[in-house]
């Protein structure tokens, strides 16, 4: 099977990883790739982004099956145009991406589809006025979210009606998030705790993954501004067959409905962003792809059926069954110097000589110069993923094998799944 990847980060690293160890005679490309997917497949200099590049290249290499990545490709067409051309996709169509490109589309969703969700209201680029009178009224804390894209970072959780109106003036206002902040939804805020769950769905059917914990705040204890993610694990006990099976019918299932009803039917890997409280999950966003760190934590876990599961989707038929491993995976994520601020780039990356058992490194913003050293390239650089029979064990190796990995300025967490390690005593 020949194999094209889209996206450069932790997350394709580890589906670059799962399709070689399930198909070791699979011809992997990936665009563009990083030094860690290097060694797995061949690296092509096409951003993810461009679509007609990517799309030549899939005719160029004969590619049979393509698995997208990032959002943003979707979210412009990528999965369209290859379909429209006869390759196989894993990834919905640019109407269906609408799920994570447009917050207040997602919301008018579940709205109509009965899920359960914090409460909001929408308002657009001439409704200044309204959207901070509508702050005035609003109990605290406000969540001000960018409707578009924003690279993680659309999302403020205002503990002040004060800050709510400073996040709605940037965003209506000045423009600070330009495309992306020109429409704003304004809610709740939902309390309990966050849990992330992927589901492989040909648009009626659900395969789960093992559900996963993701921490976003850059410091321990979950504090500090929010990132991309500074770790995740799976799976996560809060995440019992009654609430799965909850999500199933409560979530997933009439917002899938609700898509193909609306004439835009969903295809490929939808994540349920949830908060759950008391056993009940309420969704927080939706996003049209698999998350990271989450994949990184989740794939090592799936032992066999994978490439066999997003195949058979992007055929347009029912996935599959996963076989899966009563492990427990923790991923710690190591990141660059002044993350999450732009960070620092360049600095040469010192790794192990050897890893413990169950222990790997997927690389996320790394590349190598022309003499071959390692060196960091983006903000998150390295996603360290360890799997053990239990979770003390999975969390320590994660731990003991991040602070391993060598750089200048480096930045993690060492309290990655504090809060199942609470719950297990």
């Amino acid at each position: 099977m020949r194999v094209l990847i889209v996206g450069g980060g932790g997350r394709e690293h580890a589906l670059a990883w799962a399709v070689r160890r399930e198909l070791p005679g699979a011809v992997l490309h990936l665009a563009p790739g990083n030094a860690g997917t290097a060694e797995l497949g061949r690296n092509l200099p096409i951003k993810a982004d461009d679509i007609d590049r990517l799309a030549d290249a899939a005719d160029a290499y004969g590619i049979d099956l393509a698995i997208v990545g990032p959002e943003v490709p979707l979210a412009a067409g990528l999965a369209d145009r290859l379909r429209f051309e006869g390759r196989r996709v894993v990834g919905p169509s640019a109407a269906a991406a609408r799920i994570e490109a447009s917050k207040a589309f997602a919301k008018d969703v579940m709205a109509r589809a009965g899920v359960r969700t914090a409460p909001f209201a929408t308002f657009g680029a001439h409704q200044l006025g309204e959207a901070l009178a509508h702050v005035a009224r609003h109990a605290e804390p406000i969540v001000v979210k960018a409707s578009g894209l924003a690279a993680g970072k659309g999302a403020v959780v205002c503990e002040s009606r004060e800050h709510a109106n400073a996040m709605v003036q940037a965003m209506l206002g000045d423009g600070a998030f330009g495309e992306a902040g020109r429409t704003v939804v304004i809610e709740g805020f939902l309390r309990g705790e966050e849990l992330s769950v992927l589901a492989i769905t040909d648009g009626t059917d659900v395969e789960l993954l093992p559900a996963a914990q993701d921490h976003k705040r850059v410091g321990e204890g979950d504090t500090g501004p929010n990132t991309g993610g500074m770790g995740a694990y799976a799976p996560v006990t809060i995440a019992d067959a009654r609430l799965l099976d909850r999500v199933r019918e409560e979530v997933l299932g009439p917002v899938l409905h609700r898509l193909r009803r609306d004439g835009t039917p969903f295809s490929g890997i939808l994540f349920a962003g949830l908060m759950v409280e008391d056993g009940t999950p309420s969704v927080i966003e939706f996003n049209c792809r698999l998350g990271d760190p989450e994949t990184e934590a989740v794939l090592p876990l799936v032992t066999g059926g994978l490439v066999e599961c997003l195949d058979r989707v992007a055929r347009g038929e029912r996935p599959s069954p996963l076989a899966l491993s009563a492990d427990a995976s923790v991923t710690t994520v190591v990141a660059a110097a002044g993350y999450p601020e732009p960070p620092r780039t360049g600095d040469v990356i010192h790794l192990p000589d050897t890893l413990p058992d169950g222990v790997t490194l997927f690389h996320a913003g790394t590349m190598r110069d022309d003499a071959g050293r390692l060196r960091t390239a983006g903000g998150r650089v390295m996603a360290v993923t360890a799997l053990a029979p239990t979770f003390a064990e999975a969390q320590a190796r994660s731990r003991a094998a991040a602070d391993a990995v060598g750089f200048e300025g480096k930045v993690w967490r060492r309290d990655i799944g504090w809060r199942e390690a609470a719950r297990r005593g």
